[in-house]
């Protein structure tokens, strides 16, 4: 299948990284989508939405075990 944005790129699957903002916290998902080799445009389901909704409902309710990779610190 070729991509409806840039015409010229073929889609195949990959693993990619999706943030879910929960306050001042981001939290990484993998997640594997129809990407376009070309311009990079993302191509989500709606079962991948609602995987991504279902981890924001899972957050919300402090279900999740967290792994803390590090830390975002402002100056000033």
């Amino acid at each position: 299948m070729n991509c409806v944005i840039c015409k010229n790129g073929e889609l195949s699957v990959k693993t990619v990284k999706e943030e879910v903002h929960k306050g001042k916290d981001v939290v990484i998902v993998s997640i594997n989508i129809p990407v376009c080799n070309q311009c990079g445009e993302r191509y989500y389901d709606v079962k991948t939405m609602k995987y991504l909704e279902n981890i924001e409902q899972e957050l919300d309710l402090h279900r999740e075990k967290l792994t803390e990779v590090g830390k975002v610190l402002v100056y000033g």
